[in-house]
């Protein structure tokens, strides 16, 4: 006789937050696509890759929850997300876009981390610390490149220069990640 395995429905607003993280991040992955088309179409490829990456990476962070949430038989609903913003007036503009994401990324982070705290669910505080040392690491990633951007006074060649000279984005956190449903891209 095969065994069942019981699905835990949605009950709780951690169980919700985990949800609302999930479309957070896949929205994320969304604009950061639409961000690296932006630069590939305009022949800065070490911009469009940089933001390629980051993309997969959101994705990469959404799936992680998504496997959280498989490994403790939460019910997992995939939410939509809203269109990626696709025109832009300079190549300021994106990379300002980009560090706003990312502190909204870690303001939901963090609500998500006190939630479970004050849930008493030391499983998933525990989960999330790893998100948490990632957007400390996201913010000041896109910050420096803001600062960039502003001191190469928008000359994009500049920033290409800069992300051939210094890469940044190295995954220095990757091995400590949890595992991604479906496998890491």
């Amino acid at each position: 006789m095969a065994t069942v395995v019981k699905i835990v429905p949605r009950t709780s607003r951690t169980q919700n937050l985990f949800e609302e993280q999930v479309g957070n991040e896949l929205a994320v992955a969304q604009q950061y696509l639409a961000i690296a088309v932006w630069f590939d179409q305009r022949d800065l490829p070490r911009l469009a890759s940089y933001f390629y990456r980051h993309s997969v990476k959101k994705r990469n962070d959404a799936m992680r929850i998504v496997q959280y949430m498989l490994d403790n038989n939460i019910e997992v609903e995939i939410p939509g997300v809203p269109a990626a913003r696709n025109t832009f007036e300079d190549p300021r503009e994106l990379i300002a876009l980009a560090l706003e994401k990312e502190r909204a990324v870690t303001d939901e982070v963090t609500t998500l981390s006190q939630t479970l705290r004050e849930d008493e669910d030391y499983l998933g505080e525990q989960f999330m610390r790893w998100f948490l040392t990632e957007q400390v690491e996201q913010v000041a990633e896109m910050t420096t490149m803001l600062d960039v951007m502003d001191r190469s006074q928008g000359n994009m060649f500049d920033m290409e220069d800069y992300l051939k000279r210094d890469p940044i984005g190295d995954d220095r956190n990757e091995s400590a990640a949890p595992r991604t449903a479906g496998g890491t891209l």
